[in-house]
C-alpha cells in the first residue's frame, strides 16, 4: 500500500514460474499479474487496473514477488527521469517539428544526447548540454568523433 499524491493505492501481486514448455517467449522465467486499486485519501473509489507481464526474474516466494512489485513501481522513476529531462532541456512539449518521422528521429536524436551525458557521469543534464554547447569538440568526443 502506498499513499501520496492525494490517493491511496493497494498493489497485489500473482507470480507464476512454471512456464516452461509453455510460454515460447525468450528467457521468460516469470508471468506475473499486478492488481491495483486506487482510491483517493477518503477512501472514494477512483479505479482498479490490472497489469500482466513477463520478466526474466525467477522465483514464487515472497521475497522475489516484493523485488518484481519493486521494480514494476520504478519503472516509473525511469519514465518521469527521462521525460522531464527531455521536456525541461529540450523543450520538447513546444516543438513545431510534427511531419513525417521528424518527431521520432528528434526524439531519438535527444534521448542519444541523455543518454551519452550519463554514461560520461552527468548528474545535471542541462548543465552538461551547456559544458557541451560551449565547445563542440567536447560533444563529439562524448560520441567517440573526436
Amino acid at each position: 500500500m502506498d499513499k501520496g499524491h492525494g490517493r491511496k493505492e493497494i498493489r497485489t501481486i500473482w507470480v507464476r514460474d512454471d512456464l516452461q514448455g509453455y510460454l515460447k517467449f525468450p528467457h521468460a522465467k516469470c508471468a506475473f499479474r499486478l492488481q491495483r486499486y486506487v482510491t483517493d485519501l477518503e477512501g472514494k473509489f477512483l479505479r482498479a487496473e490490472v497489469v500482466y507481464g513477463v520478466t526474466s526474474m525467477a522465483g514464487t516466494d515472497r521475497t522475489a514477488a516484493k523485488r518484481l512489485l519493486k521494480n514494476v513501481r520504478g519503472h516509473w522513476t525511469i519514465e518521469n527521469r527521462l521525460h522531464y529531462v527531455r521536456d525541461m532541456s529540450f523543450d520538447e512539449d513546444r516543438s513545431q517539428i510534427r511531419k513525417g518521422m521528424g518527431p521520432q528521429v528528434m526524439a531519438s536524436l535527444r534521448n542519444v544526447a541523455i543518454s551519452a551525458l550519463r554514461v560520461a557521469g552527468a548528474r545535471y543534464i542541462a548543465k552538461a548540454l551547456r559544458w557541451c554547447g560551449r565547445n563542440l569538440a567536447r560533444g563529439l568526443r562524448l560520441l567517440g568523433l573526436a
